[in-house]
């Protein structure tokens, strides 16, 4: 089944770990957590919908300079047909030391009942 968390861990998988949710295990100095946002039926017609617009959110831990990595998952989110709804800094946590950046993307995938 397609669906924008499967295509979103295969994409920055390619950049750093990532687990949905949140991380396991020892976080290494990067990598990526993916949340679900929503799941909604933006475009239909006649009350029966064959799509739904699902929304994530990829939040990017970083222990140093989180441009790069920020950047490159942009352009690839984009190149992949994904429509960012939302990139914001969060901050830098003074107790673990890393930066937090986060990006809402979307995408419209088949209705499978």
């Amino acid at each position: 089944m397609k669906n924008i968390l499967s295509e979103l861990n295969a994409l920055l998988k390619e950049f750093a770990p990532v687990e949905t949710g949140v991380f396991s295990g020892e976080a290494p100095d990067e990598y990526f957590v993916v949340t679900p946002l929503s799941d909604t039926f933006e475009l239909h017609a006649d009350n029966q919908p064959e799509y739904e617009t699902q929304e994530a959110r990829i939040s990017i831990f970083s222990k140093s300079n989180y441009i790069v990595l920020k950047n490159n998952v942009v352009m690839a989110l984009l190149a992949a047909d994904f429509t960012i709804t939302a990139r914001r800094y969060i901050g830098r946590g003074d107790d673990s030391g890393y930066f937090h950046y986060i990006i809402d993307a979307s995408g419209i995938y088949p209705l499978e009942v």
